[in-house]
């Protein structure tokens, strides 16, 4: 078993905050500061985004996050290379879409991870039809590759989406892309119970929590949340104390 599984099944109600690396008034440098606010203030993990040019699966919020990012010319080689020295008290996730990581080049960007704090990876755009261009170079490795199950995925699919699936299984609770809020549908609650009675690994819900009444309507049917754009909307407008009462009467 993995790292970030074994973390993750000790926790009862899983709080996954996502952040944009480089999306700070200090860049790169601040990232080790919203990471210390992050796992202090109660967060399970913490997922780390990579800022990509094309990002297919993020709303309006995390975009820009993205953008401000890009503006500030930083680019995977710089983030890898402070992942590899940052501490943290929580497992970190890396999200990312596959072309940094291919022209980063696949095989070392795994290896250059392995052994930091890096325990989990998430990859949107890629099925697991071709996952094999990352597992091939997974082998012995702490890092757990997670697999997305949205709501329009089949039976027979999902039970092939966590036959073999890691660390954990990302739920996405809507159709479309991250930060659309209060547009859950009436059957999700329950497609999220199927879900997690076809594996043994935690089964989080993401995209468009953002209120602690979403938290705790999934926490009922589900091992925990993820929550993204309202966390990194929160800290780029300077409301960290915010960020940190959210965690907290999340956690709780």
């Amino acid at each position: 078993m993995k790292t970030l599984e074994k973390h993750l099944k000790s926790i009862d109600k899983i709080f996954i905050p996502y952040i944009m690396a480089g999306d700070h008034e200090k860049g790169l440098d601040g990232l080790q500061e919203t990471v210390n606010l992050l796992a202090d203030a109660g967060a399970s993990a913490i997922e780390i985004g990579i800022p990509f040019s094309d990002p297919v699966a993020d709303g309006p919020v995390i975009e820009q996050a993205g953008l401000r990012a890009l503006a500030k010319k930083v680019n995977l080689t710089d983030i890898v290379r402070l992942l590899k020295t940052i501490q943290s008290a929580v497992p970190l996730i890396v999200m990312t879409y596959m072309n940094p990581v291919y022209q980063y080049g696949t095989e070392k960007f795994l290896t250059d991870l392995d052994g930091s704090a890096v325990k989990g990876l998430i990859v949107p755009d890629v099925p697991l039809e071709a996952q094999n261009f990352i597992t091939d170079y997974l082998g012995g490795k702490d890092i757990a590759l997670v697999q997305l199950v949205s709501l329009t995925t089949g039976l027979e699919r999902q039970k092939e989406l966590v036959k073999n699936a890691e660390g954990f299984i990302y739920a996405v609770a809507i159709n479309g892309v991250t930060g659309k809020e209060h547009a859950y549908t009436d059957h999700l609650d329950a497609h999220l119970i199927n879900l997690s009675n076809l594996t043994e690994l935690p089964v989080c819900v993401g995209f468009g929590v953002s209120s602690l009444s979403d938290v705790e309507r999934f926490n009922k049917v589900s091992s925990g949340v993820i929550v993204g754009s309202k966390i990194v909307r929160d800290l780029h407008e300077g409301k960290s104390d915010e960020v940190v009462e959210f965690i907290r009467a999340a956690t709780n």
